[in-house]
């Protein structure tokens, strides 16, 4: 009984690895559709046209680059990074689209996986073929003794492979054959469907200058990262020193001089106790501002988007929230995250002279994304903007990027994206 249980179960999983590969066969076909469209919209691009297809060509491209990546992934265990850079944020209209193809053109990963669609049909989908086009070939040839006759009758000379089909012998051959590439199939099913997941690892790899690239981001944003930390640890002891301390120091003295006049004025005893009360009261205020600035205690109680809405509820304008997430980031990033919403809702109040202000929560995967807008003045700048660079550099520590769209006269549009942020569901 046990034995009969694993012999159908090796059965399904032959049969599981031979509909793959059957799969992957027919996404390697979409490839050439798509490969005929990015060329197309390329092309096109020498009249203008192209520059309002290459954008959805290419979005039809990284479709089929992360499909390809996840099944390599969840069939056969063959993890492929993420070979694309971050795309920034590009305005609307003829300007944007202008610049989102020439930013993609430029991509050396645009123009190497054009050649993966062109050779992928040709390449990994046919050795992820094979098994189907041996099991349909098999079932073919178990045919052949009842229809040798027919097919005699149209080809004079008739072959299934290297068998002469012109006798009932022959056919039975034909269909011993069959029977031979039907079993061949189900055991070679699983290795070249792994064999297509790693050749597909081959063209789709990220290159060697955008690995040696994403090294030197690394060591760049953990110098940033201690640079910030170093940083942030003088303020903490300057604003010690200079308010919470200050008033301690100065409550000690009061307190003294009330020790001293305890028998001989009371009524001075009363106004510095009073006034000891209050520098209490303010040094316990600045602690608690202090706390706050480092990580404040509603982000660690009720998370980000509870957190921003305080935010939004202390702004002296109005700031409309919107959106959600399905689950908290890890703290670094969520922390990360609401300082950098913060930081911009301060030079929303600065700078912006806007009315209004609005912050929308979403993601894409297990990306986060939030955008802040305002109907203020515009004109941001990040190359101008001491503040949104320092920010840009922050939120680099965790591979995020920030994208402003901020033409004269407004609206602004700040995009805060970090991936990889939100736990795997």
């Amino acid at each position: 009984m046990t034995m009969a249980i694993g012999t159908t179960r090796q059965r399904s999983g032959r049969s599981k690895y031979i509909l793959r590969g059957a799969a992957l066969f027919g996404i390697s076909l979409a490839a050439i559709a798509v490969a005929a469209w990015l060329i197309i919209a390329v092309c096109l691009c020498t009249v203008g046209v192209g520059i309002f297809l290459v954008p959805s060509a290419m979005s039809a491209v990284r479709g089929l680059v992360t499909t390809q990546r996840r099944l390599a992934a969840d069939w056969s265990g063959v993890q492929i990074a993420d070979p694309y850079r971050n795309e920034p944020e590009f305005p609307k209209g003829l300007k944007g689209s202008w610049q989102r193809t020439y930013w993609a053109l430029g991509d050396g990963t645009t123009w190497r996986q054009l050649l993966w669609l062109i050779v992928e049909p040709y390449t990994g989908g046919l050795v992820a073929f094979l098994p189907a086009a041996l099991l349909l070939n098999g079932l073919f040839g178990l045919a052949m003794p009842f229809v040798w006759e027919q097919r005699l009758a149209i080809w004079e000379n008739s072959f299934y492979g290297f068998i002469p089909l012109d006798s009932q012998l022959m056919a039975i051959f034909a269909a011993g054959l069959g029977v031979v590439q039907i079993a061949i199939c189900g055991f070679v099913a699983r290795p070249l469907v792994g064999a297509h997941a790693k050749l597909t690892k081959w063209w789709l790899r990220p290159s060697n200058a955008r690995l040696a690239s994403r090294v030197e981001q690394l060591q760049q944003t953990r110098y940033t990262a201690v640079d910030t930390s170093a940083a942030e640890l003088r303020r903490i002891e300057r604003d010690l020193h200079d308010g919470a301390q200050s008033r301690l120091v100065a409550m000690g003295m009061t307190l003294s001089a009330a020790e001293n006049l305890v028998e001989d004025n009371p009524e001075a005893v009363r106004a510095l106790l009073s006034e000891a009360k209050e520098s209490s009261t303010k040094a316990l205020n600045e602690l608690r501002d202090l706390v706050r600035g480092i990580h404040p205690p509603v982000l660690a109680d009720r998370g980000l988007v509870d957190a921003v809405k305080a935010l939004a509820l202390d702004a002296p304008i109005p700031v409309e929230l919107s959106g959600g997430l399905p689950a908290r980031p890890q703290p670094p990033v969520e922390s990360a995250a609401y300082f950098a919403v913060s930081e911009v809702l301060n030079n929303v109040l600065k700078h912006a002279h806007a009315s209004s202000a609005a912050v929308e929560f979403s993601h894409e995967g297990d990306a986060l994304r939030i955008n802040v807008t305002d109907n203020g003045c515009g004109g941001a700048d990040i190359s101008r903007g001491t503040g949104l660079r320092g920010l840009e550099e922050r939120l680099a520590a965790f591979d995020g990027y920030l994208s402003v769209v901020s033409p004269i006269g407004g609206p602004t549009l700040v995009s805060i994206v970090i991936p990889n942020a939100l736990p795997a569901r």
